[in-house]
């Protein structure tokens, strides 16, 4: 039993001493140099909303008489939408009219006897306060017939504001009347319509204070929202508001994006996912950002690896170029970057073999190659050799 063991551990011992002897194959892993698309993204989540929007109300108090236009109609600008009962105003401008009239005689009759006691007052023919009445007769007169032609003007207005037309070009997104229901000129008064300009809208984002930095006017934006997930959005920055938002201890900061809308298929009150380009660079020069930190090992050539050959200029960034038996340190200049790629601004050239890391390569033994070792245990039903 104890010579068992003691054959079984030395067989162990070969095993572990054969398989130490093999050294894995080193290769150096390279990044070939041809132009690529650089870019950089924040997102963020906004709401859509419509660049014009307009709440249509009344100037006068009536009861709706008509309703020309529902829900979802496209509407023009000064297109008829409503009509408030008008019989009302009709007779208040009718009324109007009349205290103008009578006004209008008053004052031209204190006019004449006004002008009459002038002359009489500068022959001295009548009193000082004869004059004196005249004159404060014809002033009342005359502030009184400007007040009914005010008072008619007013009049006239309050029945044309008896019809509601449209402000803009749109689309009846909300109406909040029956007809027959009585609305209140007041400033609380609440909207008979609401109209949106559809195919002009926005997207007002919320990008997180630590990105606000990188977002600015001009940007590209792509954008999709729930309703449409085949579809992708394009807009662009027009405004970063620097208002700050804290809710629940986390800082936003909105972002307005245009978002044309030509098919109509975005609707105020959507959630769009917002994709930010803050670096967007097409046919640049770069390379992985492991590249600018890779060293060569020592006495690479023994090890069958392209010998280094250093660089003599002082540069702020090197990068070694695989040369096939060199492999030779290159000065280049530096542009923009992005988490995985550095463009170079100089020294490589399309096709350059850039070193990247090196890779140990372990090779697999052949099956049917391998000695069997008789010191093993075999497994149930394997016959032994003879």
């Amino acid at each position: 039993m104890k010579t068992y063991n003691l054959t079984l551990s030395f067989a162990v011992m070969l095993l572990a001493t054969a398989s130490c002897s093999e050294k894995p194959k080193v290769e150096l892993e390279t990044y070939t140099v041809e132009p690529i698309s650089l870019s950089e993204v924040v997102t963020a989540t906004g709401t859509m909303e419509s660049v014009t929007q307009v709440d249509v109300g009344t100037q006068v108090t009536g009861i709706i008489d008509k309703l020309y236009a529902d829900y979802n109609d496209h509407v023009s600008k000064g297109q008829l939408l409503a009509e408030i009962e008008k019989t009302l105003l009709d007779s208040e401008l009718k009324s109007a009219d009349a205290n103008m009239a009578s006004a209008k005689a008053n004052y031209e009759y204190a006019k004449t006897n006004y002008e009459r006691d002038k002359k009489l007052h500068d022959e001295q023919l009548i009193s000082d306060y004869e004059f004196q009445t005249s004159k404060r007769d014809y002033d009342v007169a005359r502030l009184s017939y400007e007040k009914s032609q005010a008072d008619r003007v007013r009049a006239a207005k309050n029945l044309n504001y008896a019809e509601i037309y449209s402000p803009i070009d749109g689309i009846i997104i909300s109406r909040e009347v029956e007809v027959g229901q009585t609305v209140v000129s007041s400033m609380n008064v609440a909207n008979l319509y609401v109209i949106a300009d559809l195919e002009n809208m926005q997207v007002v984002g919320n990008v997180d204070e630590a990105d606000i930095g990188q977002v600015k006017v001009g940007q590209h934006v792509t954008f999709t929202v729930d309703a449409y997930t085949d579809d992708t959005f394009n807009g662009t920055v027009t405004q970063v508001r620097l208002n700050p938002t804290t809710t629940s201890n986390v800082v936003t900061y909105e972002v307005i994006v245009d978002a044309p809308n030509p098919e109509l298929k975005l609707i105020p009150g959507m959630t769009a996912n917002l994709t930010i380009y803050t670096l967007e660079l097409d046919n640049v020069t770069a390379v992985p950002l492991r590249a600018l930190k890779f060293k060569p090992n020592e006495n690479d050539d023994e090890n069958g690896l392209p010998t280094p050959v250093a660089s003599k200029e002082k540069s702020d960034a090197y990068v070694w170029i695989d040369k096939g038996d060199r492999l030779v340190q290159t000065p280049v200049g530096l542009g923009a970057s992005n988490s995985n790629y550095q463009q170079i601004t100089s020294g490589l050239k399309n096709g350059d073999k850039v070193a990247m890391q090196y890779v140990e390569q372990v090779s697999k033994p052949k099956e049917g190659n391998a000695e069997e070792n008789p010191f093993m245990p075999k497994p149930p039903g394997a016959k032994k050799r003879k």
